[in-house]
């Protein structure tokens, strides 16, 4: 693969799994200096120490203003300006809205929303400042869709959308960027047990691919595949009834696919409802 990008700084929250990982090996072999930041910072030095080019692993809790700034000082100590910040660190948890632990709702919220509101609260000024920067948010199909079953994420995902969106508007003309990702199933643990609807199963190679793209050419909204944000936004037009059959169509019912758990009880367990709750991984 030939070298695409020549040393930009990266930041990636919840980079030691995942598509984190994936899109750290892929921006660290392009020529990026990549930073991954993760509340498990053995994993995160393990997954460093794999990966191509020049990558430092370095502690960050997404739910703490501290640790979060200290992750982004430390990358800038270390490595330089931040040219682009991943916001890339979530969590999900599967089955119906009724039996959702409060622990779980509670952690999906501080994680990927919070967690999103306060990368862009603390990277965009020294952008802004700089007069150039760029913020990538992996956020979710479920920012624009809303599958049985994930309604508390899918909650979350919407949120991170109407912030960036909002945010976007107050950065115009400062030079920083702001993109977000909407992926649908992508192989990872947090999808463990889920359907994929009329969609395919992504990779997080697919992801990391779209990312540097974005890298490349920003653009605010960026869909995979391709298909779903049209999908998503002509649904809208429609008269209500015909709607709901159109998505029932193509949405995946999360309650009907996880009909055994146990897929996802070590995952929920570790992240969500355990007394660790201690890794993130989109």
């Amino acid at each position: 693969m030939g070298r695409v990008l020549v040393g930009p700084v990266v930041a990636i929250t919840g980079g030691a799994r995942g598509i984190g990982r994936a899109v750290a090996a892929h921006l660290a072999r392009s020529g990026a200096r990549v930073a991954i930041g993760d509340r498990d910072l053995e994993q995160a030095r393990a997954s460093a120490g794999q990966l191509p080019g020049k990558v430092e692993a370095l502690g960050c809790d997404v739910t703490d203003t501290s640790s979060f700034s200290l992750f982004l000082q430390s990358v800038r100590e270390r490595l330089g300006p931040i040219d682009v910040l991943v916001n890339n660190a979530g969590l999900m948890w599967v089955g119906p809205f009724d039996q959702e632990p409060e622990e779980a709702a509670r952690r999906q919220i501080e994680v990927n929303l919070h967690g999103t509101i306060r990368g862009v609260k603390l990277a965009a000024p020294a952008m802004r400042e700089r007069g150039r920067g760029h913020i990538i948010t992996i956020a979710s199909a479920a920012a624009r869709l809303s599958p049985a079953g994930e309604s508390t994420y899918a909650a979350t995902k919407h949120g991170v959308l109407g912030y960036l969106s909002g945010v976007r508007s107050e950065l115009r003309g400062s030079g920083v960027q702001l993109s977000v990702v909407l992926p649908g199933v992508v192989r990872t643990e947090l999808a463990a047990g889920t359907a994929t609807g009329a969609a395919r199963l992504l990779t997080p190679e697919e992801v990391a691919r779209a990312v540097a793209g974005l890298v490349r050419r920003p653009r605010f909204e960026v869909s995979l595949p391709a298909h779903v944000g049209p999908l998503a936004r002509w649904a809208q037009v429609l008269p209500q009834g015909l709607r709901d059959f159109l998505l029932r169509l193509a949405v995946p019912d999360q309650i009907a696919a996880l009909a055994d758990k146990r897929a996802r009880h070590s995952y929920e367990e570790r992240n969500l409802t355990g007394p660790e709750s201690a890794g993130e991984e989109p």
